[in-house]
This record gives C-alpha cells, structure tokens and sequence, in this order.
C-alpha cells in the first residue's frame, strides 16, 4: 500500500473523536445494534489508538536519536583511519602489509582502487567488446565498516613493527573503539525493531479489515446514513470526515 505520513495516521484517529462526538450530540437516537459502533466500543477504540499513536511517536524518536548518536560517533572515524594508515606506513612494514591495510583502509572510507568510469567510458568500452564489470564502492553500511574495522585491527596485531606512541593509535584504543561503535550500531538496530514493531500495533488497530478503526469509522457512517438519510445534516456532518486507508 502506498504510504501515508504520521499527520495521517493522527488525522484518522482524530476524526474518529469527531464521530464520537458526533454520536454522543444525537442522543437516544444513536443506538446501533453493531457492538464495535456502540460508544462504549469506540471509546475504547479511540483510547487505544490515541496510545498506539504515541508510543509510535516515542519509538520513531528514540529511533531519531540512536541514528543521530551512531552518525557523531562515526564521523571522526575516516581521518583516524587515515592516521593509523599513515602509522602503520611509517613503521617497517613489508609492502604486502601496506598493500592489505590500504585494500581495508579503502573499503572503510569508501574509496575505489581506480577512478570509477564515466557512461560514456562505459559505453565505449562495451562497444569494443569489453565486459565492463566495475565493483560498487562505498561498502558503507556501518556493519560493513565494522566488520572492515575488526579485520584492520587483526592485522595491525600481526604487525609487531606496529607501535604507535600515539595514545589513540594503539591497538587497544582501537578495540575501545570498535566496542563504542558497535554498541551505537547495535542501539539502532534495537530502536529500528521497537519502531517496527510500535508501528505494527498501530497499523493492526487503524487498518485491520473489519476490526480496524477505518473499517468501524465506515460502518459508523452507514449507520447513520440508514438512520437519519443520505441527504440528513447528520450524516452531511459526518460524511466530509475523510479517513484515509493506508499504512507505511
């Protein structure tokens, strides 16, 4: 289903309080035979969906700032990469050793090996007959980076030539390191399937077929179209309250 913002979902819940006041203004008059459009069940309704709708907000902000913490906690993390790939060229290492810390140190800032080719290059190459097969760069995802990080220290460990005066060089700063990444990594991925499932609980109270509030808000307004007439102010009132039926 396409998506609806988080104003959407909030409007379905608040034009659903619309239709209980509604209701409640007719009176005696409103006495339906449909337990889940009798006010009680409404009330309850609008209750739940009035939690659900906030403890998604809760989440999606809890989300927010797990993101916006793990994003602080990586932007230092390519210039030090780069001084410890400088350290590391400046003790005395073999050229295969320089040569594999480069090949990691590149997948951790996301840079290629070779300039990566324009369409035009692209396409001249093809029409020589060349199979033009060039790797994506960034392998950028912080799980990707952190796996990178844990293969650059293995080597650095391997490396006895490898002694940085440097306090946050060392090898166990940068296990300090990786641990306090990997923590703001794993506190997303935490936030993201709170978020996930917050939003589950919401989506089954506002669009379940038939138990789910856009589903009661449409047989409200049969109802009172049997009632009072198509053409009654009552249901002119209650017709105009839009309920859109969609869920992200």
């Amino acid at each position: 289903m396409a998506s609806v913002s988080e104003t959407g979902h909030a409007n379905n819940v608040a034009n659903l309080e619309s239709l209980i006041i509604s209701a409640t203004a007719f009176g005696t008059s409103y006495n339906p035979s449909k337990e889940s459009i009798k006010l009680p069940a409404l009330q309850t309704l609008l209750s739940a969906s009035k939690n659900s709708l906030n403890a998604t907000n809760i989440a999606q902000s809890a989300y927010s700032n797990a993101v916006s913490a793990r994003e602080s906690a990586f932007e230092p993390f390519s210039k030090l990469i780069t001084r410890v790939n400088n350290a590391l060229k400046a003790s005395d290492t073999t050229v295969q050793v320089d040569e594999s810390a480069q090949t990691i140190v590149r997948k951790l800032q996301g840079r290629r090996a070779s300039a990566k080719i324009t369409d035009e290059e692209k396409k001249a190459l093809e029409a020589e007959g060349k199979e033009v097969n060039q790797i994506s760069a960034t392998q950028l995802s912080y799980d990707s980076r952190l796996e990178n990080l844990d293969k650059l220290i293995m080597l650095l460990e391997s490396v006895p030539y490898y002694k940085p005066n440097e306090e946050d060089l060392k090898v166990e700063s940068l296990k300090s390191l990786q641990t306090g990444l990997k923590a703001k990594n794993n506190d997303v991925v935490v936030a993201s399937i709170q978020l996930s499932n917050a939003r589950i609980a919401r989506n089954e109270l506002l669009y379940k077929p038939l138990t789910g509030l856009i589903d009661i808000a449409f047989d409200f307004k049969v109802y009172i179209k049997s009632v009072f007439g198509a053409t009654s102010p009552q249901y002119k009132q209650i017709s105009k309250l839009k309920f859109v039926d969609k869920k992200d």
